[in-house]
């Protein structure tokens, strides 16, 4: 039960921080292609880190959003949980060198998302779940 509760975009933003504290500065490169593909149009498709990045957090993003369709006690852990993780995203993105790139702006962005879109959908939902009376008066 803990595990539904886990926010996915952590995973993005550890993901990011291994590639930054794992290779050395001088060595990092978000452009490396980490695949490559010849189309059929003649042009050729490389898939570079940063797209890889940007993907991962689209993944997560989608399942965190399918998430938030939960409504109960523990759907607020979880939105505790996502608003912890876009603190960090913001902190980082502001304070580590290595952060301050387009693909960890789009990251902190995703978090921002799924932390309004978690709060959004657990208003709505239940908003549709209040009773205001049988409509007899009484």
């Amino acid at each position: 039960m803990m595990i539904t509760n886990f926010p996915l975009m952590i995973v993005a933003f550890l993901a990011y921080n291994a590639v930054i504290f794992g290779i050395a500065p001088d060595q990092l490169y978000w452009g490396r292609v980490i695949f490559s593909q010849d189309m059929p149009s003649g042009a050729i498709w490389d898939l570079r880190l940063h797209d890889l990045m940007v993907i991962l957090g689209l993944f997560l993003l989608f399942f965190e959003i399918l998430k938030a369709t939960r409504v109960g006690k523990l759907s607020i852990v979880d939105h505790l949980l996502s608003t912890i993780v876009l603190i960090a995203f913001i902190i980082e993105f502001l304070v580590v060198q290595a952060a301050g790139t387009s693909t960890f702006l789009i990251l902190t962005l995703m978090a921002l998302i799924d932390v309004m879109a978690g709060f959004s959908v657990s208003i709505r939902s239940a908003t549709r779940d209040v009773s205001l009376g049988d409509g007899s008066g009484l």
